[in-house]
């Protein structure tokens, strides 16, 4: 007869105690702490039996010929995962609610022609998938559905259609029935996923789980959770804006410096290809307090429009406000003005916006900061066809960024006339860009050749 243990577990953290505790040692929450019951059980003949079947192997008897990746036929997706979705892996997807995941896995499946898929929803019913496909304007004959939160039925169900791809919306709607507790809990979502990568690795399917967020934005359940999956992506994004950004926190089959990007349309998301085109103002005229900044995202290189507004503070104090970019390093930078080139911005409001509603976090946009900062200061307008790449230092010096090529390469792709560099960057071939190169080493000089 199995034995009963009941157990207190953090929600937050999954620690676990005899006793209820108000307060978490390991995280530091208050009432966190769940009662929860814990069966063990002990080992049965069926371990002996697996022994004798799974064996050690030398990387010379491991066979690789069913590892061939899973094109979902999104390209920004495919990116992301690095070429396509490893069969046998789990792929945790995870944002916050009304972002679009949902949106976008059923799109994913839905286009996959040439594959099997079983979708499991645990929080909409059949009529009201069938409802979100018909405003997507797709269909699919080879996409099954599913409405469960049993996980045994699911198991079950997966068995019997044998599916290439397993898509389960969502993890924390599960519960298994060896466990007492209710689903979302850290028992269940542990134990869930445990039995489903279990079944993935045994089957070679694929599998990808969506994930709830808590209010601190990190994935709910337990930290387990992100260990025992091969992929953790995140798909980001305010939801007053139309474009979302699907990055991987982790990844075992391919590189986390990748990202996708999507815009969020009536009819779905849609992929942007190019998202230099899209974030830059098409609007010829030059309007002062504008900067276009040569960033990186990922491995990627794209231009972003930078824009500043400067006025004279209506109250004591002036405010400093930033959208899409670090309000600490925008102080920073402020600071570097008024103390190495000496223009006075205290009595002054600043407000910074990165347009389109993305979060920046590449220090070479410092210098295209500055200078939109000052634009709209002085009431000068920056030529529409200049861009910069530069991080500013405490001193003043425009330091050197990295991948300083791939920078150039996609202002001169999109008709820049000139980019504005550091002079620290040096070791590759200048003569094979069609853009002017301007090279800089300090904050001065970079506005003397701007304004004059």
């Amino acid at each position: 007869m199995a034995q009963t243990k009941t157990v207190f577990i953090c929600q937050n953290c999954g620690a676990q105690s005899p006793k209820w505790m108000g307060k978490c040692l390991s995280c530091g929450g208050w009432n966190t702490f769940v009662e929860e019951i814990v069966e063990k059980k002990k080992p049965g003949p069926a371990v002996a039996a697996n022994l004798a079947t799974n064996q050690p192997l030398t990387l010379e008897n491991i066979t690789t010929e069913k590892m061939e990746r899973i094109q979902v036929g999104i390209t920004e997706f495919d990116r992301v995962l690095g070429g396509g979705i490893v069969p046998g892996s789990i792929v945790l997807l995870g944002g916050e609610p009304g972002i679009g995941k949902s949106t976008l896995v059923l799109q994913m499946a839905l286009g996959m022609k040439d594959k099997k898929i079983l979708y499991v929803s645990g929080e909409e019913s059949l009529q009201q998938i069938k409802l979100r496909a018909g405003r997507l304007g797709m269909n699919g004959s080879n996409c099954l559905f599913l409405s469960e939160t049993s996980l045994e039925n699911v198991l079950a169900q997966t068995s019997q259609v044998n599916p290439h791809l397993l898509i389960i919306d969502s993890i924390q709607t599960l519960s298994t029935e060896t466990i007492e507790s209710s689903p979302g809990s850290v028992t269940q979502v542990r134990e869930c996923t445990s039995a489903i990568l279990k079944f993935a690795k045994q089957n070679h399917v694929a599998v990808i789980l969506i994930g709830h967020i808590n209010k601190e934005g990190s994935l709910a359940g337990p930290k387990v959770l992100e260990h025992i999956v091969d992929s953790v992506l995140q798909f980001e994004g305010d939801t007053n804006y139309l474009y979302r950004i699907l990055r991987a926190s982790k990844n075992r089959f391919g590189s986390t410096n990748e990202l996708g990007i999507f815009e969020m349309r009536g009819d779905g998301l849609r992929e942007i290809l190019n998202p230099s085109e899209q974030l830059i103002s098409k609007v010829s005229d030059d309007v002062s307090g504008t900067a276009v900044a040569a960033t990186i995202e990922g491995i990627r290189p794209f231009l972003i429009e930078i824009q500043a507004l400067v006025s004279s503070a209506a109250y004591g104090t002036p405010q400093r406000s930033s959208t899409g970019f670090d309000l600490r390093r925008l102080n920073m930078l402020l600071a570097v003005l008024e103390k190495r080139a000496g223009f006075k911005l205290l009595t002054k409001d600043v407000f910074l916006n990165i347009a389109g509603g993305l979060r920046i976090n590449d220090p070479a946009t410092d210098l295209a900061v500055i200078c939109s900062i000052l634009s709209s200061n002085i009431d000068i307008a920056i030529d529409h066809k200049v861009c910069f790449a530069g991080e500013v230092g405490l001193t003043g010096e425009i330091r050197g960024v990295n991948r300083i090529e791939q920078r150039i390469a996609e202002a001169a792709k999109l008709g820049f006339k000139k980019i504005f560099i550091p002079k620290l960057n040096k070791g590759f071939d200048s003569s094979k860009f069609s853009i002017e190169l301007e090279k800089v080493s300090r904050v001065e000089e970079v506005f003397r050749k701007i304004f004059g």
